[in-house]
């Protein structure tokens, strides 16, 4: 909790380890205290702003999110929890996955803004436009995608659904990501928000 109230970001890994309850036993028990930390910091705030700051804004981000948010394991988690209820407690969650189907739907429903690749298998396609609005054409965008550089954008973040074009992972996009010129090892920031503008441009 020490790192993230300082705006330090924290990854857990877990190698070469494959057991699953594993995953679960050290994800619940820090996830519940990040839901108890920022339940109770938000609280404080809404109940004294001019003497309490506000939490700092945190996102929680899921890799392999069926593992945690599957129809059996998700009411076992804190993770259903804190998809459906913990924006107003400033925590957001990213999931990644590329089995969209098998994420419990009512966590799906929750999700406001979904970045998705080209999809093949049907059920994947149905659980991406779960509770979505114009599906059907949506559907034949994304059949149209390229497979490896172009992703369909829809909810909250954008106004209507757009596709875009992500930059080549080559040694041109790392060389801009990297150190800046002066040598220090702080990402160069200017070129950092260059890149995100381009990835939104093309």
């Amino acid at each position: 909790m020490s790192y993230i109230q300082a705006g330090k970001h924290v990854i857990l890994e877990f190698g070469r380890q494959n057991n699953l309850l594993s995953y679960m036993l050290a994800t619940n028990i820090i996830t519940r205290r990040i839901h108890a930390n920022y339940v109770r910091a938000t609280e404080a705030y809404v109940a004294n702003p001019e003497v309490c700051a506000p939490p700092r804004k945190l996102v929680i981000a899921i890799e392999e999110a069926h593992k945690f948010l599957s129809n059996q394991v998700a009411k076992q988690t804190i993770f259903g929890i804190i998809a459906r209820e913990m924006r107003k407690y400033f925590v957001t969650l990213l999931i990644v996955d590329q089995r969209p189907s098998g994420i419990d739907p009512e966590i799906l429903s929750q999700i406001g803004t979904r970045i998705t690749a080209l999809l093949n298998d049907e059920q994947d396609i149905d659980a991406v436009f779960t509770g979505v609005s114009g599906s059907q054409t949506l559907r034949t965008v994304l059949a149209q995608l390229d497979p490896k550089q172009q992703a369909l954008v829809l909810g909250y973040a954008v106004p209507m659904p757009v596709v875009i074009r992500v930059r080549p992972f080559d040694q041109h996009f790392y060389s801009q990501m990297g150190p800046s010129p002066a040598g220090n090892m702080e990402p160069n920031q200017d070129l950092g928000i260059k890149a995100r503008a381009e990835l939104f441009a093309e």
